[in-house]
């Protein structure tokens, strides 16, 4: 079976996931995937939470991929992933009320047949996957499959090393922290 993978590289600017979104619409195009199937609006909503996320968390460049053509040959699977430098796993929060952040994660959990993240050089990789196979989707209907998070952790890989209990309080900057101009 042939995989088709696409890439781009995004900067650390919040006006990045437009670009991002717009690259993804016409390269989702390309493979197939029409603007007015479902699955095409999951894609870019994975897309867009998922390099917002690089983005703001790590003030870092990253780099979006896409890869076509994954599972079943009939039905194809559709795999995105947002590479970036930062160590830091992601930490799913809740979000209250009214917050305006704090659901990105919970998106991509209810809406991607599956994820994780894994290590990645000095950085990290998340990944999505949606199958475009999913029950209703020739029907026009998508909807994802329950799931759980799938992370990758080799045994000498522990989130706890990167940015241990106190740090801040010893006086350090945590190696996580995105720098903020003055």
């Amino acid at each position: 079976m042939q995989v088709l993978q696409v890439q781009l590289e995004v900067g650390p600017d919040p006006a990045e996931v437009g670009r991002a979104r717009r690259w993804a619409r016409s390269r989702l195009a390309g493979s197939g995937i029409e603007d007015d199937e479902p699955v095409a609006e999951t894609l870019i909503l994975l897309i867009s939470e998922l390099v917002t996320n690089a983005v703001v968390h790590t003030g870092c460049p990253a780099v979006l991929r896409m890869l076509f053509g994954l599972g079943v040959a009939e039905a194809g699977t559709v795999r995105v992933e947002v590479a970036d430098t930062s160590a830091c796993p992601p930490r799913p929060r809740h979000a209250e009320g009214d917050d305006t952040n704090g659901r990105g994660l919970e998106l991509v959990d209810g809406l991607a047949d599956r994820w994780g993240w894994q290590p990645e050089g000095a950085g990290k990789r998340i990944w999505c996957e949606v199958d475009r196979s999913a029950p209703g989707a020739a029907a026009g209907a998508y909807e994802p499959a329950a799931r759980e998070p799938v992370a990758y952790e080799p045994a000498a890989f522990d989130p706890a090393d990167f940015e241990p209990a106190g740090y801040e309080s010893a006086g350090r900057e945590s190696p996580c922290a995105i720098p903020r101009p003055a």
